[in-house]
């Protein structure tokens, strides 16, 4: 498959328009079944995975880093840790005391996550949310010497507000240190005032790169939870049925229906390729438990929604 990458922020990384997620790697999928998406995602032509240091800390029997581990044992099986672009993200409580974007915690983190990655670095290093009893330059000074180091390539932010991922950017330029290149927002056709009506004006005036996740709604937008009976298939179902399954979530799937019929394609496959299309927007972030599910996501680069299924889509979410 050909596909125009597209720059990560200012970082000089350049990633494709999708994004593998790793939240069920350890979770919903064992090693085994995440080494077979994992091979298919490499095997499509894309390269760009995203994971946490808490993934999968809450689901039973888990303590965190099931994801990073399971990626470090894959990139170690197959050697091919220099044809990805690897993220993954800190901050969120790993237990007592673990937890936060200080100094002396980016650092047992990122020591942390590189082990069970088994890498010498991540491509991009985020914080997976704001820390406000931590200095921003605290933080980015230990971001900078994580740089310098050779163990981070670039950083990005998650789960920021607009004002605080402003005044990251202003500190950055102030004091002449790294700066966020991305942003992770929850982002997708239920999820969009959030994001547009402050996040996006910040992205776009500093031309940050924009990963938005839960890009299907756990699975929402594939179609797959159509009714309170459907929401017993996954682990997941019983957050869908609460959230989603509504008027408005009824009106979004059957525009996704419509779409998908007219285009020969899945709600899952036009709900990302909306994403992809729209301004700003750099990778959407995606997963897959099989194969199958993950041919979908990979369609959603190749399709080309016009103006007139952009329009039924956008009027449908708004």
């Amino acid at each position: 498959m050909t596909m125009t990458k597209r720059k990560l922020g200012n970082s000089g990384i350049e990633v494709p328009p999708l994004m593998l997620g790793g939240n069920v790697f350890g979770w919903t999928i064992d090693e085994a079944q995440s080494f077979k998406v994992l091979d298919g995602f490499l095997d499509g032509g894309f390269n760009f995975i995203d994971t946490a240091d808490i993934y999968s800390r809450w689901a039973p029997g888990n303590r965190g880093g099931e994801s990073e581990t399971i990626l470090g044992n894959w990139m170690k099986s197959r050697g091919n840790r220099a044809r990805l672009t690897l993220a993954t993200k800190c901050g969120i409580e790993m237990g007592p005391g673990k937890k936060g974007l200080s100094r002396k915690y980016l650092f047992e983190a990122a020591e942390a996550s590189l082990n069970r990655l088994q890498t010498d670095y991540i491509d991009l290093y985020q914080s997976h949310t704001e820390d406000l009893e931590t200095p921003l330059e605290e933080t980015l000074g230990a971001y900078a010497d994580l740089i310098r180091a050779g163990k981070v390539r670039a950083i990005g932010a998650s789960n920021f507000s607009a004002p605080r991922l402003e005044a990251a950017i202003e500190t950055s330029a102030r004091l002449s240190l790294p700066r966020y290149e991305s942003l992770q927002p929850n982002y997708k056709l239920y999820d969009r005032a959030g994001y547009e009506d402050a996040l996006e004006p910040v992205c776009r005036k500093h031309g940050l790169g924009v990963i938005p996740y839960y890009s299907l709604a756990s699975g929402f937008l594939t179609g797959k939870y159509r009714s309170e009976a459907d929401t017993s298939k996954s682990p997941r179902g019983a957050g869908v049925a609460k959230k989603y399954l509504n008027e408005r979530g009824f009106r979004i799937l059957k525009a996704l229906d419509e779409v998908a019929a007219a285009h020969h394609a899945t709600p899952a496959s036009v709900a990302l390729a909306w994403l992809i299309a729209r301004p700003g927007i750099t990778a959407p972030i995606a997963s897959a438990t099989t194969t199958d599910q993950l041919q979908d996501l990979l369609k959603a680069v190749e399709l080309k929604l016009d103006a007139a299924a952009m329009d039924k889509l956008n009027r449908a979410s708004g």
